[in-house]
């Protein structure tokens, strides 16, 4: 074998090879270093002086479905300069691993289209050796992003357990990336990042989150120069679920023959009206359910109103509306439209401060969506602050999601 394959190959440059043997269906190369390459691991001096060999192995890139190993007798030397006697350095490889960085660099490539198994399986070596190669590569990348950049951001929490497990997200909504990732929900788990936050003096100008008070609380304490800005899909589904509890209690008083025009109506409530299906006569059915009931009808056509609120061309114009639909909604009677008139009320601030700063956590959602991939595709995550490096690298994934 010439030097030059054991360079362009498996990255090993300055090595003689000797020789190549085959054992238990793996392909070993043996190599050597000239001794007048020698340089002290700790000064990098030249006047160094034997002193015994230390023989390993490392994996390397394999030849087909063959194992490669490289077999290498890594020097040990004195120092005349700093009195030391340590190992040569190894510049193909860690000198704390077993593999080379041309075979974790290999592992890399494969772990962003297929699965660590996958990978692993391919490689012939065990799972938690490439499942600790990527997990080192995501530590050393994406472990403690920059923040100073930070200008948009938006924070919602998501759940990744059952048994109301949660981690809280903070994502950067000018480059998609998410930036921190807080065990449990509410304003302590965004302890840390605030900690980060002031140290790298970013100057943040709105956040987008939903109406909870606990991160109102926390952003308006830690931000107080920041724009708070309530996503608009949240407050159309926080009215979508009184929507929803309203036909649910019809539904319980009606009749048999009101009962079987109200079965399946929730979604055709909660759809808008540009979404239902002519070809399933969902018009008609929506229609024959609203007819039962007054206040459930007075409620579906407010949600709609709701929603125009932020497609209006002025923040003013906004405003005019906004004010309209609480009156509407406190003048009708309705209990939950009175107390949701309520919230918007005490909200207004954050709900108009769209038109400052249209930004939502719609993308956080979006992020959300390939979180549940990644782990459906993982079947879980045992090593949580792994699952947690994978989210912080989420937005440069370009292949299929892997775990």
């Amino acid at each position: 074998m010439s030097t030059s394959l054991l360079y362009h190959a498996f990255g090993l440059p300055g090595y003689k090879y000797l020789n190549t043997g085959y054992v238990g269906g793996r392909v070993i190369f043996s190599i050597t270093q000239d001794p007048e390459t020698f340089r002290c691991a700790a000064c990098g001096s030249r006047a160094v002086h034997p002193r015994g060999k230390k023989a390993r192995r490392f994996k390397a890139v394999p030849i087909g479905r063959k194992p490669v190993e490289v077999y290498f007798r890594v020097p040990r030397v004195s120092c005349e300069d700093c009195g030391k006697i340590r190992q040569v350095k190894i510049p193909f490889a860690d000198a704390r691993r077993t593999y080379t960085k041309v075979f974790e660099r290999y592992v890399l490539e494969l772990c962003r289209c297929t699965t660590i198994q996958d990978a692993a399986r391919h490689l012939n070596v065990g799972w938690d050796l490439v499942k600790e190669i990527v997990k080192e590569n995501l530590q050393r990348r994406f472990a403690r992003p920059r923040l100073k950049h930070l200008r948009r951001i938006a924070i919602d929490e998501i759940a990744v357990r059952k048994g109301h497990r949660y981690v809280t997200i903070v994502l950067d909504l000018d480059s998609g990336a998410v930036v921190f990732v807080g065990d449990g929900k509410g304003g302590e788990a965004l302890a840390p990042f605030w900690k980060r936050l002031h140290r790298s003096r970013a100057q943040v100008e709105a956040v987008a989150m939903d109406m909870s008070s606990a991160y109102h609380l926390a952003v308006s304490t830690h931000l107080p120069w920041a724009t708070i800005v309530f996503d608009h899909f949240h407050v159309v589904k926080l009215l979508n679920d009184k929507l929803s509890w309203l036909r649910r209690q019809l539904y319980q008083n009606a009749k048999e023959n009101e009962r079987a025009v109200l079965k399946g109506s929730r979604w055709l409530l909660l759809k808008n009206p540009e979404h239902l299906d002519t070809d399933r006569n969902e018009h008609q059915r929506l229609q024959a359910a609203l007819a039962l009931n007054q206040p459930l009808a007075t409620a579906y056509y407010m949600k709609e109103d709701l929603r125009q609120l932020w497609s209006q061309p002025t923040r003013g114009i906004a405003e005019e509306i906004l004010d309209d639909w609480i009156a509407r909604a406190e003048a009708s009677r309705i209990p939950i439209l009175q107390r949701f008139a309520d919230t918007l009320d005490r909200h207004r601030e954050g709900i108009l401060a769209y038109y400052d700063f249209p930004i939502s956590t719609g993308p956080l959602e979006g992020a959300n969506n390939k979180i549940k991939t990644m782990k459906r595709q993982a079947y879980g995550f045992r090593d949580h602050e792994f699952f947690k490096l994978k989210i912080l690298g989420l937005h440069e994934t370009k292949y299929a999601l892997t775990g």
